[in-house]
């Protein structure tokens, strides 16, 4: 590769990371889902999971995504929050447009030519999935009244669940800590650095981020259909989740401009993915 590829490369990175750290704390939106979306996702999973491979250019590659994710949460989080909580519904259809734009290069990845009764059920299977995190039981990881190695198992599980919310695309780790019972306690143990409740989490956490990467790049790689449709019902089903209704009068132009701007944006970065990626070929 050379330098000017590598440049671009590198600002293509910082600018995703810059995007998705900056609407990762919007309600609803999972940061797996726009790293999908904007087709770095499998880039990050190899990255983690095979870490060790290529040490140097993988060490490389996730500093300037965190850097870029730092920023964008620096610079772009609370100005979003605050548009959404002003315009809620034309933002939303924005990020519901940007879920659309995405699509093409999630079926390229996956390597589907056409459609079939196989691939909409994973598609089906994701939507289930995703839907199904809301039957769980209120307070199921709540270890307020356990203490001694029973509280710590149970923040350990908790921390395992929750990597699956940051490692997947689709669940959002402010909503999986709500259905835990988690997420006000976590919200104050981050606040007050309470370690007795955040080491136990924290370690379950890294742990279930490196399994479930693992296993995730090898079923990308070995059953790309499957695990690649899945996961865009994963994204459909986040979709469900922040669908603020059909908007009605002179809301309806204006959501259905925030909705081509979000799809022509993610649509535009998907397509200088494809391009790179026939580069590279």
């Amino acid at each position: 590769m050379d330098e000017n590829s590598r440049k671009d490369n590198n600002f293509l990175t910082a600018l995703k990371g810059l995007i998705i750290g900056g609407t990762m704390l919007v309600p609803g939106v999972s940061g797996g889902s726009m790293a999908m979306i904007l087709g770095i996702y499998d880039r990050l999973i190899s990255s983690v999971s095979s870490f060790m491979k290529s040490k140097k250019e993988n060490l490389v590659f996730l500093v300037i995504f965190s850097l870029g994710g730092i920023l964008g949460i620096l610079l772009f989080a609370n100005p979003l929050l605050q548009l959404i909580e002003r315009y809620p519904m034309p933002m939303l259809y924005f990020f519901i447009g940007a879920v659309a734009g995405g699509i093409p290069l999630i079926v390229r990845q996956a390597g589907a030519k056409r459609l079939t009764w196989r691939i909409a059920g994973y598609v089906v299977l994701g939507l289930i999935a995703v839907s199904a995190l809301g039957l769980l039981p209120p307070d199921l990881f709540n270890a307020e009244n356990s203490t001694g190695a029973t509280g710590f198992l149970l923040l350990l599980i908790a921390g395992f669940v929750t990597a699956a919310a940051l490692v997947l695309p689709g669940i959002s780790v402010s909503y999986l800590l709500l259905l835990l019972g988690l997420y006000d306690r976590t919200m104050n143990a981050i606040s007050t650095l309470h370690l007795p409740f955040l080491l136990p989490l924290g370690i379950g956490l890294v742990l279930g981020i490196v399994l479930i990467t693992r296993a995730l790049e090898r079923a990308m790689a070995a059953h790309p259909h499957p695990s690649y449709f899945i996961i865009l019902g994963f994204l459909l089903g986040s979709v469900a989740e922040i669908f603020p209704g059909v908007p009605q009068g002179l809301a309806l132009p204006v959501c259905a401009i925030t909705f081509a701007a979000g799809f022509c944006a993610i649509f535009f970065l998907s397509r200088m993915e494809m391009k790179k990626e026939q580069h590279r070929g």
